[in-house]
């Protein structure tokens, strides 16, 4: 299928590995122009040239902090006129919410909530005003399934859905779409912290928290982050403008509930 994204330009957040990589990657395959943003350089260099190499896509790379004010100006004077917009930044650590400081919360909500609304807010008005615009959050399942020791996550990602929720009803009529990607167990850093937590937590060794939670997913594996970005493009595509305001989940089917 063509998604009708050729040259387009997309910002993707926090993109030189995992599933803001592979985002980058599925967009770029569709001929996007994309900006990719992380904070090593050497990681995001890497990522970028395996891109341009795999796609021949135009591949723009701006390594900064996305959850500061410097970083987030970076960002947008590298992608000024962003059709799609995919925000995505490291999720906070994990434990006991007794253990967890103001500081710690301000953190969470920083990475987790503001600095998507504050890219959010500075790209709209020109996708509004260009009549196409994509916006795709990767938030977290546990926004539809909390999990106790992602509390610093579970609050924070949940606000953002919130107010995307209200803003995804306004645009839509402008074709801007805003649509959050709850990704579950996928194959990333991220898993393997989670699993050195449980692991310490459990006294069990990370393997066997691993087969674990493989074995406890009905699709009996963890996601691939290549299954993540087709997701991510298809989101962005020309077919997808009567899609707004929803979480989708991709958990291998872990969620158990109907709704």
């Amino acid at each position: 299928m063509d998604l009708g994204l050729q040259g387009r330009n997309a910002l993707v957040c926090a993109s030189s590995k995992g599933l803001g990589r592979a985002c980058a990657q599925a967009l770029a395959r569709e001929g996007v122009a994309v900006t990719m943003v992380a904070r090593g350089s050497e990681a995001l260099e890497q990522a970028a040239a395996e891109i341009r190499r795999a796609t021949g896509a135009r591949i723009t790379t701006v390594a900064a902090d996305i959850t500061s004010q410097e970083g987030q100006a970076a960002a947008l004077a590298a992608c000024p006129a962003a059709d799609i917009l995919v925000t995505n930044a490291g999720g906070p650590k994990p434990g006991d919410f007794r253990d967890w400081s103001r500081d710690d919360w301000i953190a969470a909500l920083d990475a987790n909530m503001l600095t998507p609304i504050a890219l959010i807010r500075a790209s709209i008005d020109g996708m509004i005003s260009r009549r196409f615009g994509r916006i795709v959050n990767i938030t977290s399942a546990a926004v539809k399934a909390p999990i106790d020791i992602l509390g610093l996550s579970n609050g924070a990602r949940s606000g953002l859905t919130g107010f995307c929720a209200g803003l995804a009803r306004k645009v839509v009529a402008h074709n801007v779409t805003i649509n959050n990607l709850l990704p579950g167990p996928f194959e990333t850093d991220r898993l393997l912290e989670t699993a050195r937590q449980w692991s310490r937590q459990t006294g069990k060794s990370q393997e066997t928290v691993l087969a674990e939670r493989r074995a406890a997913n009905p699709a009996g594996r963890f996601g691939s982050p290549a299954e993540f970005g087709d997701a991510c493009a298809w989101l962005c595509s020309a077919q997808a403008g009567y899609m707004t305001g929803q979480n989708l989940l991709l958990d291998g089917g872990n969620y158990p509930g109907t709704f």
